[in-house]
């Protein structure tokens, strides 16, 4: 697993990628470039971080879905 799809609120907002140290993630939604270039050690770290930025960016708006 080189590269994979990564997902927030059921939809594609970036892709991580391994690299030496873990892997990077480059956000393809605006949303989610506070995370965007940072190297995880793991990829279930990075999923994690991800969702987590997902229920912060949610609870923000009010429980209003991402356009």
């Amino acid at each position: 697993m080189d590269r994979f799809v990564v997902e927030a609120e059921r939809r594609v907002v970036g892709i991580a990628i391994r690299v030496p140290g873990g892997f990077r993630f480059v956000a393809s939604d605006p949303d989610f470039h506070a995370v965007d270039r940072k190297v995880f050690r793991r990829a279930r770290l990075l999923v994690s971080r991800v969702a987590e930025l997902a229920r912060a960016l949610r609870a923000r708006r009010g429980q209003r879905r991402f356009r």
